[in-house]
């Protein structure tokens, strides 16, 4: 068994419930509340900023070129049409571009991020590229089996996010992330790759939770 088959099946309840949770399915069958994706989406643009910023230190960290141009293509695809997309939903979801530029992390949203930045400041090579596992393997678990159920939400937003993560996006990508792991020489760095493994899942699956149940707010939120 490989490194990443022995992390997914040791996790595979939590893989499990992230990849099969509410607002996916609701999403892929066009019930998903628009006010819930509208959440998750703005949080997920607060997100990608730090994942930008893990993945350039991933990027200054590479042990090879075709390491590096790896996490390049994959910074290029994040940095335009993916943007691309966020412009363009924001204006269909009414949110306005002081809107989007003011929001301000969650509680998990903030804790994910900080996670993703002290791993590309303190973390190996492999570190990074174990978190990136997990952020782009699980959405794109989910994307194809959104795909592959035939699942075309009538709701343009929903349709394109599925598309954004299904294999002809992220399939070479993720498949590339596995066996680096899998080949990778960890010895006794083994054990931190289980744990930041398991961490970037929860916090995947807190992602959901937050939008879908509603992000619970920092307690002197609403304190003057």
């Amino acid at each position: 068994m490989t490194l990443t088959q022995e992390l997914r099946h040791t996790y595979h309840d939590l893989w499990h419930r992230m990849v099969t949770h509410p607002f996916v399915i609701e999403m892929g069958e066009d019930t998903l509340a628009i006010e819930k994706f509208r959440a998750y989406f703005l949080q997920d643009y607060v997100f990608v900023h730090d994942l930008v910023v893990m993945t350039s230190m991933g990027l200054a960290k590479a042990p090879t070129f075709l390491a590096a141009n790896q996490l390049h293509q994959f910074l290029a695809g994040i940095l335009n049409p993916e943007n691309d997309l966020f412009v363009r939903a924001f204006t269909a979801l009414g949110v306005s571009v002081e809107e989007s530029a003011a929001v301000s992390a969650s509680p998990v949203t903030q804790a994910f991020g900080d996670f993703l930045v002290r791993t590309g400041l303190e973390g190996s090579f492999e570190d990074i590229v174990t978190v990136l596992y997990v952020t782009e393997g699980t959405y794109l678990d989910w994307g194809t089996r959104l795909l592959e159920a035939g699942k075309r939400p009538h709701n343009a937003i929903y349709r394109e996010w599925i598309d954004l993560h299904g294999p002809p996006v992220l399939g070479a990508f993720v498949a590339w992330l596995g066996q680096h792991l899998d080949n990778a020489e960890l010895g006794s760095h083994r054990p931190r790759i289980d744990r930041i493994f398991h961490m970037a899942l929860r916090y995947e699956y807190l992602f959901w939770e937050g939008a879908y149940h509603g992000s619970a707010p920092w307690p002197d939120q609403n304190v003057e």
